[in-house]
Order: structure tokens, then C-alpha cells, then sequence
């Protein structure tokens, strides 16, 4: 059985440890968190600290905090030569503090406290410094999920900034849409399985081959009409940059 220790209660730990407690591949040694009742609704009260300096032993520590905590966080850590591990698509391995052995365990995949997700078939992205802790991490993350892929640091920071493409830029594309029915008295609801169609289609299509619309036409008219019709300054110079983009992307295929 792999002990592990999480670090931090946001929302890939509320969803990591839901996880974790569902494998009998794993026990939870402990959580640490700052304010220990945002995790006692979860997990049991005594296996929870707020205190740095109570960490028990585990074989796998992992800081499942904001990029910008990571460092700071790696370095209090009140023991040397275990394995830290992170959770972010952003951060460099080297990030970590020296004073341990260092990996990466990161879950590609939008978190919400409030929407459960299927943990097997999220990718668990792993890296490690030492091929014996990179087993491990392997080992942990198939006990959860049935996709485990090996990837660097620069692979990882490609990949985080794809998925900020495909998934925090289009739910933002979201927002603007809503917003557009809102003004105009239309529910956003009739979008929805144009929303579900679109996104089922790179299932089977690479995006190139999805790809519809007045720009991917070229249809100039219907693209002059909307802008016409796009009264808010940033909306328009949105529609202008992805419509450019569209058309600019066509001409290299």
C-alpha cells in the first residue's frame, strides 16, 4: 500500500484525496492544511494538521497548492530525502527544494469543488529525478487513473498552456455567448447542444477538420455583420483576433 501525505486543500486536493480514499492501493497518512476545517468535512479530523512541523511519515508528499506557494512550501518542509511531489502544469520540477527528492504528479483536468469528475479517465502527467520514485508515482497514479503519461518539464508547460487554450479561453468564449444571449433576451440553454456537438467532434476529428463558420469560409459578409452588430469594444476585438486566426490557420493547411 503507497502512504501518502497531501499538501493543501484547494480543489485538485479536495478531488485528489476523494480519490485516494476510494483505492485500496492507498492510504491517506495525512493532510495538512492551514485552516484544518476546510478539509475535516472530508477526512478524518486526527489525520489532519496545521501544522508543518506534525508531518508523519509517507512515502509520497504532495503539494497540491498554487504555483506560487510551491517553492516556499517545498523549502519548510521539516525532513530531507523523501519524495515531494507537485500538482502544477506550470511549475518547473527544479522549483522544488533541494532538501528532497523531487516529482511531479499532475492531473490534467479542470477541477471544481463542486462537480465530480472520473478520476480514471483523467491523464496523470508524471516526472521524477530518480527512475525508482518515477515507478512509484506510476504505481499511485494507475491505482486511480487508467491513462499515465510520461512528461517533462518543457512537455508539461506546452501542454498547460494548450489546456488554457482549449479549456479556460473556450469557457470563456462561453461567458462572452451568455452574456450575448442575455442582452438579446435569448436563453444561453439553446446553445448548449451546439456546445456538446462542437466538442464531441474532436473525439473523432482532428480540429482542423471541425472547424466551421464564417471565417473558415472566408464569408467576409457574415463576418462584417457581426462585427456591425457587436456594440461592446472587447467582444468585437475578440471576434476579430479568432476570426483572423481561423483564416491565417487555413492557409497553412
Amino acid at each position: 500500500m503507497i502512504k501518502v501525505s497531501v499538501l493543501g486543500f484547494g480543489n485538485v486536493a479536495h478531488h485528489l484525496i476523494g480519490a485516494f480514499a476510494k483505492s485500496d492501493a492507498i492510504e491517506i497518512v495525512q493532510i495538512y492544511s492551514r485552516k484544518k476545517e476546510n478539509a475535516s468535512s472530508l477526512f478524518d479530523p486526527e489525520k489532519i494538521t496545521n501544522d508543518i512541523g506534525t508531518l508523519a511519515d509517507a512515502d509520497i508528499y504532495i503539494l497540491a497548492v498554487s504555483d506560487s506557494a510551491i517553492a516556499n512550501l517545498s523549502a519548510q518542509l521539516p525532513f530531507k530525502n523523501r519524495l515531494v511531489v507537485h500538482t502544477s502544469g506550470s511549475v518547473a520540477l527544479d522549483d522544488l527544494h533541494d532538501d528532497n527528492r523531487k516529482g511531479v504528479f499532475y492531473p490534467l483536468q479542470t477541477f471544481s469543488k463542486n462537480k465530480t469528475v472520473d478520476f480514471s479517465e483523467i491523464p496523470i502527467c508524471i516526472e521524477a529525478q530518480f527512475a525508482a520514485d518515477y515507478q512509484l508515482l506510476e504505481q499511485l497514479a494507475r491505482a486511480i487513473s487508467e491513462k499515465t503519461v510520461a512528461i517533462n518539464t518543457s512537455q508539461r508547460k506546452a501542454l498547460h498552456v494548450a489546456a488554457v487554450f482549449v479549456n479556460n479561453f473556450t469557457n470563456h468564449l462561453y461567458a462572452i455567448g451568455s452574456d450575448i444571449c442575455e442582452e438579446n433576451q435569448v436563453s444561453f440553454e439553446i446553445l448548449k447542444p451546439l456546445i456538446k456537438e462542437t466538442a464531441e467532434k474532436v473525439m473523432t476529428l482532428t480540429p482542423e477538420a471541425a472547424q466551421t463558420g464564417p471565417a473558415k469560409r472566408i464569408d467576409s459578409s457574415t463576418i462584417e455583420t457581426h462585427l456591425d452588430f457587436l456594440s461592446d469594444t472587447n467582444q468585437k476585438k475578440i471576434y476579430e483576433i479568432l476570426t483572423q486566426s481561423i483564416i491565417e490557420h487555413g492557409k497553412k493547411l
